[in-house]
């Protein structure tokens, strides 16, 4: 679904549901602002990155003493996937978390710094030697946040991060997610998930933007819920 005549600003710290049917467009916005899909009309600042319609670049060595806008944005911006499966693909949890802070040419103290950091943070210390295949949706679906948290992002975007969560664990995302003093953009079918974990809501349909306020209220507008799932 294409991106048409969106407009918003995110306060530091603020935790936004993005909400809408399937189609609606909110996995497209979360791939622009994280510098995975082109933006092909208007522009966005992100942590005082602007990128503008039609910037787009191939991929190329990460050079980290010579860094263009999309290279910064993409630091900045962390994904968590829909599926941490598609996040996790190194043999141990420590090699993912690893990965990203590698690809940008820091020697192994500082990765190994960053990497425990982060694990002790989430109180998954006692999964870095495991590998993602023996973990349980739920792990993995930290494991793969912290493995974005290793590159020291300002803003996180989740995409459905509740799917294949049992109670429990989603509970536990909720108190992690929670934790984190980070910029959020989470898109999410999970109403009661969005009332709990998020200030503001912005409800989308057929890639615009219908409305948006706090959560508290247009998560009770079972009218408005209504024009957007029906």
């Amino acid at each position: 679904m294409g991106i048409r005549d969106v407009s918003f600003e995110a306060a530091p710290g603020e935790r936004i549901a993005l909400v809408g049917a399937n189609g609606a467009g909110k996995t497209s916005l979360l791939l622009i602002l994280a510098g995975v899909l082109p933006l092909l009309s208007g522009e966005f600042t992100l942590d005082g990155i602007t990128i503008k319609a039609g910037l787009a670049e191939k991929a190329r060595p990460f050079k980290k003493d010579r860094l263009s806008p999309m290279d910064e944005l993409r630091c900045r911006a962390a994904l968590v996937f829909q599926n941490p499966e598609d996040q996790l693909f190194m043999p141990t949890i420590y090699e993912d978390l690893a990965f990203g802070p590698r690809n940008m040419g820091m020697g192994e103290d500082e990765v190994r710094r960053r990497v425990e950091e982060v694990l002790e943070k989430l109180g998954i210390s006692g999964l870095k030697e495991r590998s993602p295949l023996k973990l349980s949706g739920g792990e993995k679906r930290i494991a793969a946040i912290a493995s974005v948290l290793t590159m020291n992002p300002s803003v996180m975007l989740f995409d459905e991060p509740t799917v294949f969560l049992d109670p429990k664990a989603r509970r536990n995302l909720i108190r992690v997610m929670a934790s984190l003093p980070h910029t959020k953009l989470v898109a999410t079918h999970d109403l009661s998930f969005a009332a709990e974990a998020c200030d503001r809501v912005i409800l989308l349909r057929e890639g615009r933007i219908l409305d948006q306020g706090r959560a508290a209220d247009i998560l009770k507008n079972s009218g408005l819920l209504e024009e957007v799932f029906l």
